[in-house]
Order: C-alpha cells, then sequence, then structure tokens
C-alpha cells in the first residue's frame, strides 16, 4: 500500500486532513453545519474538527425478478448495502484520523453515473466533533459515533442525556409482480384493494427495517431515533424498487438515566 495512503484515504485527503488537526499551525475547522447548527452542537459541548467524507463508485448487478412473483433481488440489495458501508467506512476513517469521538450531520447520496452500465457513485458525507470533556463516546466497536441527526435534534439529544452510537441503516431491493390481463380487466371501474401489490410492498419494507434493528442490537443500543424510510427507484424501472431504512441508534449516558419532564402549571383566572 502506498505510505501516504492509510486506511483506504487518498493522499490528497490526508493533506487535507493534516490541516484541521486541532494544535497545527494554520489549522481551521470545515463544516457544513448551519450557523444556528454550528452554535447548537458547541453547546452541546462538541467542537467541530473538519468535514469528513467516504466515496465509493460501484458497479451495481444486474438481477431479473420474475414477471408475475413477489420477490427481494438478493444481489441487488447486497450491492446497495456493501456499496454504502464502503462510503461510511471511508468517512469514519477520516474522523479517526482526526481524533474525532463522533460525526454528526451525516447524509447519505447515491448519484448513477454514465461511466458505464449501472456504475453509481455512493457518497457519505458529515462534521467530525470531538469533545470538550474526556467521555466514552465511541461505539462498542470502538468507532466514532455516526448519526443524521441535525445540529438542533443532536444538541435536544445530548440534552436528554443521550448519545448516538451510529448510523444504522438496512435495505431491500424488491421486485413487484406484474398483474395479470385477467386480474386488470376484472378490477375496471372498481374501487378494490390490490392484494399482491399491497403484500409486495409490506414485505420490502419489513425486510429494511428489520435489517436496520439488527444493526442498532449489534451496537447495543435502546433504540433507534430518527427514522426515514424511503423507496427509490433508480434505474430498474417501475416494478423494481429499493426500501431504504436509515435512523440514529442511542444509547442512555448513565444506565440510571430518567428523562426529567416539565410538570404542568394550570392557573386560574377568578
Amino acid at each position: 500500500m502506498d505510505p501516504e495512503v492509510q486506511q483506504g484515504i487518498p493522499a490528497d485527503a490526508m493533506r487535507r486532513l493534516q490541516g484541521l488537526r486541532p494544535g497545527q499551525p494554520g489549522s481551521l475547522f470545515t463544516s457544513d453545519l448551519s450557523v444556528n447548527e454550528f452554535l447548537l452542537v458547541r453547546e452541546a459541548g462538541f467542537r467541530p474538527l473538519g468535514l469528513v467524507l467516504g466515496s465509493s463508485i460501484y458497479h451495481v448487478g444486474f438481477q431479473i425478478g420474475r414477471w408475475s412473483k413477489n420477490m427481494e433481488l438478493e444481489q441487488l440489495s447486497n450491492a446497495m448495502y456493501h456499496a454504502r458501508e464502503l462510503a461510511m467506512a471511508r468517512m469514519e476513517a477520516e474522523a479517526d484520523q482526526l481524533g474525532a469521538d463522533g460525526i454528526v450531520a451525516v447524509r447519505l447520496v447515491v448519484e448513477f453515473r454514465d461511466f458505464g452500465e449501472n456504475i453509481a457513485e455512493f457518497i457519505a458525507i458529515g462534521t467530525a466533533v470531538k469533545a470538550d470533556e474526556p467521555g466514552e463516546w465511541r461505539n462498542n466497536k470502538n468507532q466514532p459515533f455516526t448519526s443524521d441527526l441535525s445540529g438542533q435534534d443532536f444538541w435536544t439529544l445530548v440534552r436528554a442525556g443521550y448519545a448516538p452510537l451510529g448510523l444504522v441503516m438496512g435495505t431491500c431491493v424488491y421486485h413487484v409482480a406484474h398483474r395479470r390481463l385477467g386480474s386488470v380487466l376484472g378490477n375496471l371501474g372498481q374501487n378494490v384493494e390490490i392484494p399482491e401489490f399491497t403484500q409486495a410492498l409490506y414485505d420490502a419494507r419489513e425486510l429494511a427495517m428489520t435489517r436496520m434493528q439488527a444493526e442498532a442490537q449489534q451496537l447495543h443500543a435502546e433504540g433507534i431515533v430518527g427514522v426515514d424510510l424511503n423507496h427509490l427507484h433508480h434505474k430498474w424501472g417501475s416494478h423494481t424498487m429499493e426500501f431504504f431504512a436509515i435512523g440514529t441508534a442511542v444509547r442512555p449516558l448513565r444506565p440510571d438515566h430518567v428523562i426529567e419532564r416539565p410538570q404542568m402549571v394550570l392557573t386560574l383566572d377568578g
């Protein structure tokens, strides 16, 4: 391996990270946080170190679903998951180089490119942060925590006594069966549920959600906040889509933690 490349980080990125390390002459931080987010992250007890990113240009394989059968396209599911994992791992490696405790406001982007058939770039980007006070902020895999929470939500989470563990995700690329002509003609002009479509979308979302929850369990999380469940068509046609579940796994900062709820005070006039 090139001595200038560490943990899959290109040499140019290593030189950029050198200029972000605290204590280095002329060092400065970079961040895609808004002004309000920056101030709230600082108030939560963290300082931004630098914008960190990871990228993976990936050839997504080809798989054909059976015309009249609902089915997961496992080859495509595996490709979409692995490519995102590569991008995330490279972003985390950059944060490691900065000595970060975590990464906030993470964004995951998929963009299909014109380099060839079914070639996509998977990008992970966020702001690496360091706690002002020493603490156990890394997760049980000794990795910087990752979170897609905004600066405001991150501040609220920490103030409530919880810590992010990691960005957890699950994906399922699913082929939805085509309807037979007789079934289509039989429903013309009627209000009626299409049970095969209902079941297909239900099953696909369940697979994505279950896989996301399994990742959170591996981190020994108490729960997942900010869950977002998307369906993405990409370039596979109208009957094949990706169901993608993502959220931030969290844990209480102390075992005996209880959230203090404000008491409601009622006043009666007269």
